[in-house]
């Protein structure tokens, strides 16, 4: 076997690995999760949305997938904030409390009843993440958790679980984005038949 087809033999097993991990999404919780975010937007509350490096990405994609995905011609829009998009204030807390403290301090200022609060862990321990949905339920919101491997403390700290069962955080990432994707589109129909 050449070097190029050792690396295309990868490839393919990467992506085929992948394609057995989509049979698994949890795509029972999504209408409970959908029906938190429709909930929100009809009472002009927000959604928040944060994680932490690869997560931290997707928090922010999902961010802008809400506030311009889900948009219906005439129709409320969502008020999503990404948690992670700030940089100066993740900073400014990190440096002066704890990094573990980051997200929790934002939450703090920022949530109220009624809002909805969106963490993404592949490993389901990101200590910041946990602080921020700790935060969250003091302040009377509704937790959402996307998590991989055994989910960690995130998937029983949390309301709703999308628990994405693998052990490969690269296959957790992709998985995590489908599911924002597959969020934002079913979202965008449930507004447009409202």
């Amino acid at each position: 076997m050449t070097a190029f087809q050792d690396v295309q033999s990868q490839a393919a097993q990467y992506v085929t690995d992948v394609q057995a991990l989509m049979h698994e999404l949890p795509l029972a919780a999504v209408p409970a999760v959908v029906q938190a975010l429709l909930d929100a937007r009809r009472q002009g509350r927000h959604v928040f949305v944060c994680g932490n490096g690869g997560s931290a990405a997707t928090a922010s994609h999902f961010v802008n997938d809400l506030n311009k995905g889900t948009n219906v011609a005439g129709k409320r829009r969502f008020r999503a904030v990404g948690l992670v998009d700030n940089t100066p204030l993740l900073m400014a807390w990190s440096n002066d409390t704890t990094y573990e403290q980051a997200l929790a301090e934002q939450v703090i200022n920022f949530v109220e009843p009624g809002d909805v609060l969106v963490a993404i862990s592949g490993s389901g321990n990101s200590p910041n993440v946990l602080r921020a949905v700790e935060a969250a339920h003091a302040h009377g919101a509704v937790t959402v958790g996307m998590t991989g491997f055994s989910g960690g403390q995130l998937k029983a700290l949390v309301d709703l679980s999308l628990h994405v069962p693998s052990q490969c955080m690269e296959q957790v990432e992709d998985a995590h984005m489908i599911l924002c994707h597959t969020l934002t589109v079913t979202l965008r129909r449930a507004i447009a038949a409202e």
